[in-house]
């Protein structure tokens, strides 16, 4: 009996702490642009083994992502654009595959490569987007990049490629450990119906408040398991001391 009273303090504890890192990584990025927080949730699981299962723990698990937008910020930037209303931004992963993001501080950086603040190449038409030597960029509403070349008049704007936006189903997206949403469906489709809000960016959807609330429950919590823990030791002791002879 005692056994398996430490094991479920010990499995909520174990679920506890991973709840806690959930909640310590939406903190973190409480004010990334365009971020969006994981969700989470406790669900009771049955032990099965031999014969009934006779007791239940708790498992931690993150359903999904919450993809209520976050609020736009106004920066005045011209290399900062927000999805206006649903949508995403092409981008491509560490891994090398096409994923979709909301985060908009984009950067030239040294090779003339367009990238998100975290250094991941926008994708365009034919690829990542790769810009000339330019004294100005310009990205219209419809993601259009356009920009002036190094030495040319101000009437000499060139259009060079376009940020490839989508809008796949909601429902068919998920959220991988990098932050970074994939479509189930493979790559996605370009939507050109999303429009791009420039000089400005969205902010993260994290409720700092909520989320500082959870870490103090958490930890409550954490401390209650390790309590029944201790008691489940107390309690072995005190079987043992009274089998033992006399």
């Amino acid at each position: 009996m005692i056994d398996r009273m430490l094991y479920v303090a010990m499995s909520g504890a174990k679920e506890t702490m991973i709840s806690q890192a959930n909640a310590s990584h939406n903190l973190a990025n409480a004010s990334t642009p365009g971020f969006l927080a994981d969700l989470n949730q406790f669900r009771s699981m049955p032990v099965f083994g031999a014969g009934h299962p006779t007791r239940v723990y708790a498992l931690d698990e993150q359903p999904s992502a919450d993809f209520n937008q976050g609020s736009l910020i106004q920066t005045g930037r011209d290399l900062d654009v927000a999805v206006r209303g649903e949508g995403w931004i092409a981008v491509q992963a560490r891994d090398g595959s096409e994923a979709y993001t909301r985060r908009g501080d984009l950067v030239v950086d040294e090779n003339g490569m367009l990238t998100t603040g975290n250094g991941l190449p926008v994708i365009g038409n034919g690829g990542p987007v790769a810009l000339p030597p330019a004294s100005k960029i310009d990205i219209g509403i419809d993601g259009t990049i356009s920009v002036l070349p190094t030495g040319q008049q101000l009437n000499e704007l060139a259009v060079v490629d376009r940020i490839k936006l989508v809008n796949p189903p909601v429902e068919q997206l998920s959220k991988g450990p990098d932050g970074l949403m994939r479509y189930q469906g493979g790559v996605a489709e370009a939507d050109a119906n999303q429009r791009l809000v420039s000089g400005s960016l969205e902010s993260s959807n994290v409720n700092v408040v909520n989320e500082m609330v959870d870490m103090i429950e958490l930890a409550r919590r954490f401390e209650m398991q390790v309590k029944m823990m201790k008691t489940a030791e107390e309690n072995a002791s005190a079987s043992a001391s009274l089998l033992r002879p006399v």
